[in-house]
């Protein structure tokens, strides 16, 4: 940033210190007092949301000292940003009163989990968000996005966080671009994406939670797809125009490809997945393959049954010929699933009785797509695995990710990471 392009810009209650020129990057912005300023694209920054928010005036102790803004119900702030990596320090607290706040990213990925602060103290947390938009670098083509997806807070071409909790409440935050973050992309289906909408989450979007500043997660993956699909609709090739040397790429398909007319796990699935090992390769990246998680499907004695046939074996069978990291998940997943038990997986996946949504008169048992809870118990199981299999990266995971066993799972009742708002309408994800 060239602070001698930058005018300072004052809305409301949104005090952006160094707005620069169109297409660059606000630094920093205080929060309170006054109502906030509603977003705008005229100004390219503000709140999607001030219903409910209130200012806390600030005291002699806050970090930024135009107070800060809280509410009891979760609030949005967008600003406008190019495609890249960047880093977000949010400063957390309240003159007043303790405070508790979440935050997620764009379509709900979780970036911080409960940070708590005492009445009158403020704490400054970092993490790293990427911001993706279709065009792909060096071509005239784009991401061929579904419907609804253009219109998304993933691909609209800017950054979109969420505050959330018990008693969310932000004083500030700055943002700066980080060229230099390590990335890890996500290649896969409904079971990976960045799930709009709730009760459906995936392991994908709760998995940047787990690692520390400076590394990044990028999910490109959508419901519905398959290897095929997946590289049909371009997105294979934006993870290869925007890769650098030593970037992950973790790839996992199959509930799809299975019903896919025409080959075979151990023939065409397994082909794709060459491919896309080779591709990745020759940019220098780091291909990482992942086998698909169970259905819940139990038999009457209890016992879980596997509706994958081979196809996680055709996975495991294409990382040891390609002599790359396998990350078993089908594995995981199965023991995670059978310590639950067959009633108490439910919790695990989307089964809500009717209307607990707007607009759902009927029941949800959905055995396919997960529920917050099963999502960020997967991503357990996927920080475990790197732990074990990609020991290189394991030393960026958060310094507060602890040890975890799929086979003692954390209790559901336990679980306490709070929901986005609703959508007036239920979309269920595609793909089963």
């Amino acid at each position: 940033m060239h602070k001698q392009h930058c005018v300072p810009l004052v809305f409301a209650s949104v005090f952006a210190t160094t707005v620069c020129a169109a297409g660059s990057v606000p630094e920093r912005f205080d929060f309170g007092p006054g109502i906030g300023a509603a977003y705008t694209q005229e100004r390219g920054h503000g709140f999607v949301s001030a219903d409910g928010l209130r200012d806390v005036p600030a005291n002699g102790n806050a970090a930024f000292k135009t107070g800060a803004l809280t509410s009891d119900k979760p609030f949005f702030f967008a600003v406008d940003l190019p495609e890249g990596n960047y880093d977000v320090t949010v400063h957390l607290g309240d003159p007043s009163a303790a405070s508790d706040t979440t935050i997620k990213a764009e379509n709900r990925r979780l970036m911080l989990e409960s940070v708590k602060t005492a009445k009158g103290a403020f704490i400054a947390r970092t993490f790293t968000v990427n911001v993706h938009t279709p065009p792909i670098a060096g071509t005239f083509k784009n991401v061929s996005l579904k419907p609804g997806e253009a219109d998304s807070a993933n691909w609209d071409g800017r950054l979109t966080l969420e505050f959330n909790g018990p008693h969310p409440s932000v004083a500030g935050l700055e943002i700066r671009r980080n060229d230099s973050a390590l990335t890890v992309f996500l290649a896969g289906d409904s079971t990976v994406t960045d799930g709009p909408r709730e009760p459906w989450t995936s392991w994908g979007q709760m998995l940047p939670r787990f690692f520390a500043p400076g590394t990044v997660v990028a999910n490109y993956a959508q419901s519905g797809l398959t290897l095929s699909s997946f590289r049909r609709q371009n997105r294979l090739d934006k993870i290869l125009s925007t890769i650098k040397p030593g970037d992950y790429v973790f790839i996992q398909f199959g509930h799809n490809d299975m019903k896919e007319k025409g080959g075979g796990a151990f023939t065409t699935y397994a082909g794709n997945l060459r491919q896309y090992v080779d591709a990745i390769a020759e940019k220098q990246g780091k291909p990482v393959l992942i086998s698909p998680m169970y259905r819940r499907r139990f038999a009457k004695d209890g016992s879980l049954v596997d509706t994958l046939g081979d196809y996680p074996a055709a996975v495991r069978k294409v990382a040891e010929e390609k002599k790359i990291p396998f990350i078993d998940l089908h594995a995981a997943s199965g023991r995670l699933f059978v310590a639950l038990g067959q009633e108490k997986s439910k919790a695990a996946f989307v089964h809500v009785p009717a209307n607990t949504y707007p607009n759902q008169p009927k029941p949800i048992a959905d055995n396919s797509h997960f529920s917050n809870y099963g999502a960020y118990e997967l991503a357990r199981c996927i920080v475990e695995e790197i732990r074990a299999v990609v020991p290189e990266l394991a030393p960026r995971l958060a310094p507060d990710v602890g040890k975890f066993n799929p086979g003692q799972p954390d209790a559901p009742s336990a679980f306490a990471i709070p929901p986005s708002p609703p959508a007036r309408d239920l979309i269920k994800p595609e793909g089963s």
